[in-house]
């Protein structure tokens, strides 16, 4: 039997080691880090499990991948790390995505899950960005994407109100390989689980940002209507509403999870 090789993930855990298990599951681009505040205000009553994507941050790198291959690298690390318990698992973007999709490949794993800020399918206009997205970090590098990342991640006034917040959030996209976020893209601009949507069985807590502009409220809406039973939040943010009102995205994961028991 052919055995696969998964990357080596980085991540940390934190909190309470009797509380329920909660997954921390990034965006493109970024790192745990944009879950420090999150993960310090769960760890008060979860045990909190954060971690990079491959390629991303200090995990390691691969070939191409979908978000499948993210889906099941997600599963490799809950059984290897999770105690045998099954986790609410809290996705933002591709972390999203990869919510998803390990809901319907892996649902053993899981209590709930959390898709923020996040699309089931890109339609056409949308998935035609992608190209020029990847060609620009391949021959330019990093450089080219970081304002435009800015203006889709942030909602303006935040920007201006919070300017370290997105300075370090700035910083961890410009330190990314080029290649790697172009490995990453690629899955994303191919992200489809309209068919798998359906048949998720585990409890759902669908949020959107008002202010963002890279996965508008509606495709929340759309991932909401196809999985069974789920639960409908918002927040008052841009694109990563994790980073921006961390106090209110981790209150209604808490409550998620309270949910659940």
């Amino acid at each position: 039997m052919n055995t696969v090789t998964r990357p080596i993930l980085n991540f940390s855990t934190q909190g309470i080691h009797s509380g329920p298990w909660v997954v921390l599951s990034h965006a493109l681009g970024c790192d745990t880090s944009m879950y420090d505040e999150v993960a310090a205000n769960l760890g008060c009553d979860h045990h909190v499990l954060c971690y990079d994507h491959r390629g991303h941050g200090k995990s390691q790198a691969s070939g191409p991948f979908s978000i499948e291959d993210l889906a099941d690298d997600a599963a490799a690390l809950i059984t290897k790390k999770c105690t045998g318990q099954p986790v609410v698992f809290a996705g933002v973007s591709l972390g999203g995505m990869t919510a998803q999709a390990l809901a319907a490949r892996h649902p053993q794993l899981l209590r709930g899950i959390v898709v923020a800020n996040s699309t089931q399918v890109y339609d056409d206009a949308a998935k035609a960005t992608w190209p020029a997205r990847i060609q620009a970090v391949q021959t330019q590098g990093m450089a080219a994407v970081l304002d435009g990342s800015m203006e889709r991640w942030f909602s303006a006034e935040f920007r201006a109100q919070h300017p370290k917040t997105v300075a370090k959030a700035r910083a961890v996209l410009a330190a990314c390989n080029a290649q790697n976020y172009a490995l990453a893209c690629a899955a994303v601009m191919q992200v489809n689980t309209q068919a798998t949507n359906p048949q998720i069985r585990c409890k759902a807590l669908v949020i959107d940002g008002a202010s963002d502009i890279a996965t508008p409220p509606a495709l929340s809406d759309a991932i909401a209507q196809a999985i069974p039973n789920a639960q409908r939040a918002s927040l008052q943010t841009g694109h990563l509403g994790a980073t921006e009102d961390p106090s209110g995205f981790a209150e209604l994961v808490r409550k998620f999870t309270r949910s659940l028991i």
